[in-house]
């Protein structure tokens, strides 16, 4: 398990910088004018936030891999990050309209692609919170 959790760990890192981009791929410089201000900033901190968690859990599957596969308190952060992903999961098949992605191709391979990892994510992370030592 310790390998799935480096591997997670570098695809975390790198799905929090992929955040960098979102303001300029989905324009919203154009889309967020007609928000107030505050829904404006709120959009773009709650971005930031999200981006540093992820990349804080990416570090810290990177750097205490062991810890979060051997210890009692290490399995249940895993399990936390199952939990958190497995909502992400839900979120992704039930939340998230059809509309923007089915008939699309390059929206529906990113739909799949997500709709996968978060499935890796939130197996691993399960699987590694509810293993005995």
């Amino acid at each position: 398990m310790e390998l799935h959790i480096k591997i997670i760990g570098v695809l975390l890192i790198v799905l929090g910088l992929i955040h960098i981009i979102f303001p300029k791929y989905f324009n919203w410089k154009a889309e967020l004018q007609s928000l107030s201000l505050i829904n404006r900033q709120v959009m773009m901190v709650h971005t930031f936030f999200i981006a540093l968690t992820v990349i804080l859990m990416g570090l810290l599957c990177l750097t205490s891999t062991n810890e979060l596969v051997k210890t009692t308190l290490g399995k249940r952060v895993s399990f936390g990050f199952g939990v958190f992903w497995s909502f992400r999961l839900l979120i992704q098949l039930f939340v998230y309209s059809v509309h923007l992605w089915k008939g699309k191709k390059f929206e529906t391979f990113v739909h799949v692609i997500f709709t996968c990892a978060w499935i890796y994510l939130s197996v691993v992370f399960i699987t590694v919170g509810i293993t005995s030592q």
